[in-house]
């Protein structure tokens, strides 16, 4: 599984960190455009986390995300054939279907591999990750010195073509065992509890909605960078995919180390008062960055990006933790793929959020930040009072030997 990270973010980098470019001068959509478009494509997205997670709940976990990474890769291929917006719209949704189910299977796989050390499980495969990640950056940063709209098509059908690797990788990766599938296919005659339901667990839901608030970094990278520096006229074009790289690299370097700070619960919960200081400070350097010339705006711009990144190291670190275990072992997939939500929900909102914080100024960077480092604290009360109550830990489990 850890070669298909690789082969999936590198695939991924290529197109990420150029896909608002690509759509501005390629497609030749406005940034009203753009923006709507990705919160188009994010909104119809947060259906695949609870959909991926349920179908893994019954049916094996590697041949459903084989099925999402070919869904992936048409949606990728199908963006090459048209610039017409409504088509775009169209496929950009399809594939971000795709995505979000393919992110809570990955971690779904992870946690019935690893069971209790399920943080530096996912520790690992991020890195691996994120290595991808930055390779895709850095030849996506040498195809845009060329400045073609040819390099953009390469770029996106690289991408396109790392999907559908990644689903000939999968289907020869074992699947782990599973204790919902376990308890849906026993024929033991004895009665069995009713599966539990996330969508009635009202602490865990706030908790999801929390959390979506603190995936807002992703938005950073993925729209508000590009777009500050496509637009401004600052700072040059090429920093957004060096960014980018700074981030994957940053991620390799720090998110298995500091992950040892997260191991537990209560680490975890820990972790959310620096993190909320880490996302104030990020709001200021990007409220920094509004003001000067071509070498404070870079300046101010990479310490943001650097502050970001810091975040969603830690957040990753959090979120991997407290989003299992605060929900029952037998019904592991449908609650991580309610969590899936709040990645999902974000992809929507986020690019709203740093769009207004674009067009408010520094103000709105600055209650960017502060806004997420007070949901921060509002989580930590959150999952202390559920874990007062009894937290709901996931039992050990282990790899199939079929």
């Amino acid at each position: 599984m850890l070669t298909i990270a690789l082969v999936d973010r590198v695939g991924s980098g290529l197109w990420a960190s150029v896909s608002v470019l690509y759509f501005t001068y390629v497609s030749g959509l406005s940034v009203a455009q753009v923006g709507t478009l990705v919160a188009v494509a994010g909104a119809a997205g947060i259906a695949g986390a609870p959909l991926g997670g349920c179908l893994a709940d019954r049916f094996p976990a590697t041949r459903v995300l084989v099925t999402v990474q070919l869904l992936r890769a048409l949606a990728s291929f199908a963006l090459l054939t048209t610039d017409h917006y409504a088509l775009l719209v169209a496929y950009c949704s399809l594939g971000s279907l795709g995505d979000r189910a393919a992110n809570v299977l990955t971690k779904l796989y992870a946690t019935r591999v690893a069971g209790p050390d399920r943080v530096r499980y996912q520790a690992l495969q991020r890195t691996v990750a994120n290595a991808g990640w930055a390779l895709g950056g850095l030849a996506a940063a040498a195809a845009l010195a060329l400045g073609t709209t040819a390099a953009y098509r390469w770029l996106l059908a690289g991408d396109a073509l790392s999907f559908l690797a990644c689903a000939l990788l999968t289907l020869r990766v074992d699947e782990p065992r599973s204790n919902t599938r376990t308890v849906a296919t026993s024929q033991d005659p004895r009665p069995t509890a009713a599966p539990t339901s996330p969508w009635r667990d009202r602490t865990y839901l706030a908790y999801v909605a929390t959390d979506t608030v603190l995936f807002l970094d992703d938005a950073v990278f993925k729209v508000g960078l590009p777009l500050w520096i496509a637009h401004t006229g600052t700072a040059p074009h090429g920093l957004a995919p060096l960014l980018m790289v700074l981030n994957n690299v940053m991620v390799v370097a720090l998110q298995v180390p500091l992950a040892r700070f997260g191991a537990t619960t209560a680490a975890a919960r820990r972790l959310l008062a620096p993190l909320s200081a880490v996302f104030a400070l990020a709001g200021i350097a990007m409220a920094a960055s509004a003001t000067g010339g071509t070498a404070t705006t870079t300046l101010f711009l990479t310490a943001a990006a650097a502050l970001f990144t810091l975040a969603e190291i830690l957040h990753a670190t959090i979120s991997w933790e407290l989003s299992v275990a605060l929900a029952p072992g037998t019904a592991q997939g449908a609650y991580l793929g309610v969590h899936g939500l709040a990645q999902s929900a974000q992809r929507s909102i986020g690019p709203l959020a740093v769009t207004a914080a674009i067009a408010t100024g520094p103000l709105g960077w600055l209650a960017f930040g502060t806004t997420i480092a007070l949901t921060c604290g509002f989580q930590h009360r959150l999952v202390r009072e559920r874990l007062t109550r009894g937290p709901l830990s996931v039992p050990t489990v282990t790899v199939s030997e079929h």
